[in-house]
């Protein structure tokens, strides 16, 4: 068989399994990569695993969500983030030096290489011929312990690219195109492979675009092959021993077959309140606009910066308009500054913010409510902005700097033809502004083992778990619809993200967006436990852990559902919570927010079957529901979680040594 890229990389890596889609494989890690909003909890999980040095080839720890110093939280984070990283052997990126996955493109990314990251938007390395994955912390955290990466091998989506983008059209269109088409459920258990020669008209970070906002149709990863436009891309940052080719074999084969001429790509935005809700821009020309937002790791390139810079020099944004720009790494603003080219966003009205995630984990720059938010980031779900009431649409830097101009969503072709602008030649360096200074190395060994990693008030240690009862009689205390995320869950913001390291305090925001009432009435269910009712697609988005452990710690054991998103289901097992999904799922319609619910013989159930049956105590009615969990993930349910399991096995592991040697001294018969 003729291989393509995706297989080749997980052949190379693959520990034990067999990659036929849907089979468990365990793959081998080499890098890791983790943010400040999830790696506060990774920190943790390695010192419950009693972690003495990071055995992958590379981690890094950056700061890039929790940038603003409101009060003393984010600063006591950042200075644990910063000593446990001495203490475990991990680079650590300073705040304010970029966001985590341009900056790792720009510094450590490597073709050929695998890499896990407590961040949904991790695949956006695969545009450097990398397998990278989103997971959940925990799976990170035990990747730097040396364990690998278990997932059910997906298939592999082979999408053929033809042509060239037209003028005023940019990667962002090609992945909204594809979400067009998709819609957010739409790569699940998939890997995206882009190849073919529309290829060659796209660089690098044009890649990155893509491969990031893969995440938003549900992929495990979007990969592309290691070609000359990584070897550019790489050259620039000084890093062209870093190259090697990864290609597809001629004829390769794919599980899924599609094909896009990019020659036929036009401006496309994603309505309020869905990545999936894509129309082309000119059906929706017109709405007045208050907001227009650049950056983000969905547009991080210099190029993105560059061309509405192009766009709005000598031009002042309309009145209304509050033009942010977010630059995505310290590097890609030093560049554009001495392009000039941030000057003429300042004098056309820009808003420079610090390199960082910012306005895309609504961490500053709110918009009004009932005013419309152009962005060119990855995700507009309800609320994610700060600003509860939000309306905030996804778009290209194009598509967002004429709407700024104008005032109102506008087609960057209809705005050129208005004002007689040819589509702007971009002169960007060929050799990128290298700085390594806020890159802080690992210490030595014996160093980093004299390291305390320094615990603020506001960091707890993890909920210590117990294992699942044999028998559930608990009520349904929330109901939820389809397409659940993780920002309904454990809502990001200012207000919410400062407790990212203390559970207790973060628990009582959990499901706030979707009924303010739930940690209330959890905390008065007290250690009876509860049930949550979900629709299709529950947990899409981010890879936040906290929205399965925050819930567990307010008492939740069992999440009816009738499909999961990939990271959350895995999450949910991780922290002891049993996830299954109706046999029927018209079954959904006959339960009801405080229905009690009973299971028997739990424990006994899914260890040796995956159907359960559930009767309804209120309605006096029986359904069957069906889990997916392979024997380790039963394992890690049974025992309240895979740390408590680990536990459990290294006890295990201890007493049975000890009566060996009991037994060779003739202590015991």
């Amino acid at each position: 068989m003729q291989a393509n890229v995706a297989r080749k990389l997980i052949e190379s890596h693959l520990e034990s399994g067999s990659m036929d889609p849907g089979e468990e494989i365990a793959i081998r890690i080499d890098q890791t990569l983790t943010q400040d909003a999830t790696g506060t909890l990774v920190m943790q999980e390695l010192e419950a695993l009693e972690l003495d040095r990071a055995h992958t080839e590379l981690s890094v720890q950056y700061v890039d969500h929790n940038l603003l110093q409101t009060d003393e939280k984010n600063a006591e984070d950042h200075e644990y983030l910063r000593t446990a990283c001495r203490r475990f052997g991990l680079w650590y990126s300073k705040p304010g030096n970029g966001v985590s996955h341009p900056t790792h493109m720009q510094r450590f990314g490597v073709p050929g290489a695998t890499m896990v990251g407590s961040d949904s938007h991790t695949p956006a390395a695969g545009s450097l011929g990398m397998l990278a994955i989103g997971v959940g912390g925990l799976e990170v955290a035990l990747a730097i312990a040396g364990h690998p990466l278990n997932i059910r091998m997906p298939e592999i989506w082979g999408v053929r690219l033809d042509g060239e983008l037209p003028q005023w059209c940019s990667a962002k269109d090609v992945i909204l195109e594809m979400l067009r088409r998709h819609g957010v459920k739409g790569a699940v258990n998939r890997i995206i492979e882009y190849h073919g020669p529309g290829l060659a008209t796209l660089t690098a970070m044009d890649r990155h675009v893509i491969a990031n906002m893969g995440a938003e149709l549900g992929a495990t990863t979007s990969v592309f092959p290691s070609d000359d436009a990584v070897l550019e891309f790489l050259r620039a940052e000084g890093r062209e021993d870093d190259w090697v080719e990864l290609l597809a074999d001629d004829g390769a084969e794919y599980d899924i077959e599609e094909s896009i001429d990019l020659s036929q790509i036009e401006p496309m935005i994603a309505t309020p309140s869905s990545p999936g809700n894509v129309v082309p821009v000119r059906e929706v020309a017109g709405e007045d606009i208050s907001q227009v937002v650049i950056g983000s790791s969905a547009n991080p390139g210099l190029r993105d910066f560059a061309i509405a810079a192009a766009m709005v020099a000598g031009r002042q944004t309309a009145p209304q308009v509050s033009f942010d720009i977010n630059p995505t790494s310290r590097e890609i603003l030093t560049d554009l500054t001495k392009m000039g080219a941030t000057a003429e966003l300042l004098i056309a009205g820009a808003r420079i913010h610090q390199a960082g995630c910012m306005g895309c984990i609504g961490m500053g720059q709110a918009p009004a409510t009932g005013s419309n938010s152009l962005r060119t980031m990855p995700r507009n779900f309800p609320g994610r902005s700060g600003t509860k009431e939000d309306s905030v649409w996804l778009c290209s830097p194009e598509t967002a700097a004429a709407s700024a101009l104008t005032g109102k969503i506008t087609d960057p072709r209809d705005w050129a033809a208005d004002v007689g602008m040819d589509y702007p030649e971009l002169d960007l360096p060929q050799q990128h502004s290298i700085n390594t200074e806020m890159l802080v190395p690992p210490l030595d060994t014996d160093s980093a083992a004299e390291v305390e990693p320094v615990k603020g008030p506001n960091i707890s240690s993890l909920p210590e778990l117990d294992d699942l009862p044999d028998q559930l009689e608990v009520p349904v205390l929330l109901k939820v619809g389809d397409n659940i995320s993780t920002d309904d869950i454990s809502p990001a913001g200012a207000r919410a993200l400062p407790f990212r390291s203390n559970i207790p305090k973060l628990a009582m925001f959990s499901f706030t967006r979707v009924d303010e009432t739930y940690p209330e009435r959890a905390q008065q269910n007290g250690d009876v436990g509860h049930i949550i009712v979900g629709g299709d697609n529950y947990g899409q988005g981010s890879s936040r852990e906290h929205a399965a452990i925050a819930p567990r710690y307010l008492g939740l054991r069992l999440v009816i559902a009738k499909s999961y998103a990939r990271i959350h289901w895995q999450n949910l097992a991780n922290f002891g919570v049993l996830a299954v999904e109706f046999d029927d799922p018209a079954d959904y319609d006959g339960i009801d927010q405080s229905d009690v619910l009973h299971l028997e013989e739990l424990r006994k159930t899914i260890e040796s079957g995956d159907v359960l049956t559930v009767r309804n105590v209120t309605k006096e009615t029986s359904f069957t529901v069906r889990h997916r969990l392979s024997e380790r993930q039963v394992a890690d349910v049974l025992a309240g979680g895979l740390i408590p399991r680990l536990a459990s096995e290294g006890e295990s592991d201890v007493q049975e040594a000890k009566e060996t040697v009991l037994q060779d001294s003739g202590e015991v018969s």
